[in-house]
């Protein structure tokens, strides 16, 4: 059994799923399609990514743009990250509001990010293993993305001098994004 809740912009939405612990340590279920999919989550996973990263390090924030956009159902296997999820879609009540969860090994809890999203986040701890999945494969032709610090975003990332690729870093700001997605359209 697993647990969805809606975030402030109610598209991404916050997974808990049942974890069963005892003194070996813990069981889970990290995904099973049929109860996401009861649960609002039908997406199509078709690839898994992941990532390593020591503390500070902020990745993102990252989208694929139509045809090629993902959704992604996001967790954390080792250690704590604060995840965040941008609205990218021109039109949405949301445009450029965001909303974010802090994600680690103890509690287990997922992120969904829908398409139409750019998706970032920050380390916390010592290391972070990140695990998302994805409902599209990876289109480098389609990749885009804005810049972590945008003030239009104001995102609070809890994270001081963070370590940033020199490629996000190179990334727009909101106000000269062309995300390729449309609120109810489409593209998202």
């Amino acid at each position: 059994m697993l647990e969805v809740t809606p975030l402030a912009i109610p598209d991404v939405k916050l997974v808990t799923p049942r974890v069963h612990r005892d003194e070996r340590g813990f069981f889970l279920e990290r995904y099973r399609r049929d109860a996401y999919a009861s649960a609002g989550i039908a997406a199509s996973f078709v690839q898994d990514n992941h990532s390593r990263s020591t503390r500070g390090t902020l990745r993102g924030l990252h989208f694929q743009r139509p045809p090629h956009a993902q959704a992604k159902l996001v967790s954390v296997t080792r250690g704590a990250i604060v995840d965040v999820a941008v609205d990218v879609r021109v039109g949405s009540p949301w445009y450029g509001r965001w909303v974010g969860a802090v994600l680690d090994d103890e509690r287990c809890r997922q992120l969904y990010v829908p398409a139409g999203f750019a998706h970032g986040f920050a380390v916390r701890s010592d290391v972070a293993d990140v695990l998302y999945k994805v409902d599209a494969v990876y289109a480098p032709d389609h990749e885009a993305g804005i810049r972590w610090d945008d003030i239009d975003l104001a995102i609070d990332w809890g994270v001081a001098d963070p370590l940033v690729s020199g490629k996000d870093r190179a990334l727009p700001g909101l106000a000269d994004l062309d995300s390729g997605f449309v609120f109810g359209g489409e593209s998202g």
